[in-house]
This record gives C-alpha cells, sequence and structure tokens, in this order.
C-alpha cells in the first residue's frame, strides 16, 4: 500500500507521476468521446504530463457496461469507499442504480493497473468514478473519492486528478 492521500502532498504525487514509466488514465482526458454525455476532456496539461510515458486508457463506466451516452449519476452518500464497502450506491437522477457496472468498471482498472504496471493513475475529477478529491451529491460539488479513485488507492496506486497537474511547463 502506498502512502498518498488524496489532498495530501499534491508535490509527492506529482513527483510519483513524473517517475512513473506507465500510468494509468481516464480515458476522457486523452481525447476518447466516453464521457456521460459523450464528450471528452483533453488538455494540453494532460499531455504534457504523460510526455512520452506509457499510458493504460481506461473510462471505468464504458468498461463496466454502461453506455454512451448515459444518465449522469451519483454516489447517494458517502464515497467511492462507501460504495466498494456496500455502505452506499451510485445512482442516475431517475433512481436507476448503477452500483454494479461502477464496481466492475473499478474492478477491471485495478486489473489493468496490476496487469501493466502502472503505479500512478491520472483520473477524471469529479466523476463518480474517477473523482480523486472532489465528486458531485445532489448535483454540488462535494469532498470525496470517486469508486474507482477510491478502489486504485485501496490497492496502492498513487491517483491524481488533471486538476492537480500545473496548468503550465
Amino acid at each position: 500500500m502506498n502512502s498518498f492521500q488524496p489532498n495530501d502532498d499534491r508535490a509527492a504525487r506529482l513527483r510519483a507521476l513524473e517517475e512513473a514509466p506507465v500510468v494509468l488514465c481516464s480515458a476522457c482526458l486523452l481525447g476518447f468521446h466516453c464521457r456521460y454525455d459523450g464528450d471528452q476532456r483533453l488538455t494540453p496539461a494532460v499531455m504534457r504530463a504523460l510526455g512520452d510515458k506509457a499510458v493504460v486508457p481506461i473510462c471505468p463506466e464504458v468498461a463496466g457496461g454502461l453506455s454512451t451516452p448515459r444518465p449522469p449519476a451519483e454516489i447517494s452518500a458517502g464515497s467511492g469507499l462507501a460504495v466498494a464497502g456496500g455502505q452506499s450506491r451510485v445512482l442516475t437522477r431517475s433512481g436507476e442504480d448503477l452500483t454494479a457496472a461502477f464496481l466492475r468498471g473499478a474492478e477491471l482498472a485495478r486489473e489493468a493497473a496490476r496487469r501493466y504496471g502502472a503505479s500512478v493513475a491520472l483520473l477524471k475529477e469529479g466523476s463518480p468514478s474517477c473523482g480523486v478529491n472532489r465528486i458531485s451529491q445532489n448535483g454540488q460539488p462535494t469532498e470525496g473519492q470517486g469508486v474507482t479513485a477510491a478502489i486504485l488507492f485501496r490497492a496502492g496506486v498513487a491517483v491524481l486528478s488533471e486538476e492537480d497537474l500545473p496548468s503550465s511547463t
């Protein structure tokens, strides 16, 4: 297990990213149109941070069996660890329970990190899957991790979001 804590020691997590030869990355940050709304979130800061590293793209929600586009979803209470522990659910606004798909996608991301030797994950902030420091609950930004970020962190992967990256070099 690593000692990286979301919201703690951003500099250490950025150093881990700089040193990592392989990085697991939210596919939407790489330009894949896989977000819930069918969009992507490619940024120059992400591309600079990844440089010439080996990158393993993952969209946990799509990997878990959800379509693109799909209804927006939120963690009902707590954060990703509560979902992983069975104390919370991932629900759409209409109340559809997507918990199983989110857990399946998170486990596939964890397995991809293990298989490809990724010790760092660069994930999309605010997502119910990939949020590192922030998710949304009741339509409002809330401190907490998404399901995938929590499971990766628990597995010893250093997790960062695109918001942790310097905006310019």
